[in-house]
């Protein structure tokens, strides 16, 4: 099996995906308005206090993507196990764990993407300091890759079941938690004027050990289910 023939697997593999996804737009705009609408719900819930709202505001944009997150994690699977074209991927000659990485990716490209987006003006919104709204974007975009390779282990080990979706939440919510502590942690220290490099390094840390792992674990557990 050449390189390229690998390449091309992962790239057709991907760019169906996203194609699914534009043309149920749904999928694509759910989480996006979920994020906006708990982010927003926060100043009519607790007051438009603007020095309590900049203090909690990292926690407030990490705990609504983290759960935003969760709301789109059967996408990745799902659809292909309802269609049949699951058990063609766990045929096909090319490596799973490849394939995995490419509906992952599909699946940031469609859900995390547009946190990323989004974060800095609902940051500004809530009134956080300037200088932590460019922390928050690069927690944003290390850690929102970990929960789509993450989840990824758990709506394998979940696909087959017909209610799934409070064992997944149950079994990847301890899993998002490190990566919920540090990121809002980077983001207070950056808004206080600290370094924030090891914090910085740890969510990096997870991206790497999820990149390595979670596709091999999530194809691992795709076999178990579908057997």
């Amino acid at each position: 099996m050449t390189r390229l023939s690998l390449s091309q697997a992962f790239i057709y593999l991907l760019r169906r995906d996203l194609t699914l996804a534009f043309r149920n737009r749904a999928e694509f705009a759910n989480p996006l308005l979920f994020f906006i609408m708990v982010v927003t719900l926060f100043p009519l819930a607790i007051g438009a206090v603007p020095e309590l709202l900049a203090r909690i505001a990292p926690g407030i944009i990490w705990v609504a993507a983290l759960l935003a997150a969760m709301l789109s994690l059967e996408s990745i699977f799902r659809s292909d196990f309802d269609d049949g074209s699951l058990d063609q991927l766990l045929m096909s000659a090319h490596p799973m764990p490849l394939l995995v990485l490419a509906k992952v990716c599909a699946h940031w490209l469609v859900t995390g993407f547009p946190l990323l987006i989004i974060s800095p003006i609902l940051a500004e919104m809530l009134g956080m300091p300037q200088q932590a709204q460019g922390i928050l974007f690069l927690t944003i975009l290390v850690g929102t890759p970990v929960l789509s390779l993450v989840g990824s282990i758990g709506v394998a080990l979940t696909v087959g079941l017909p209610k799934g979706g409070i064992i997944l939440s149950i079994l990847v919510l301890p899993l998002y938690v490190p990566v919920l502590i540090f990121a809002a942690s980077a983001i207070e220290a950056a808004a206080g004027g600290l370094d924030v490099s090891a914090q910085i390094y740890m969510l990096l840390a997870f991206l790497f050990l999820a990149l390595s792992l979670s596709p091999v674990a999530a194809a691992a557990a795709l076999k178990i289910s579908m057997s």
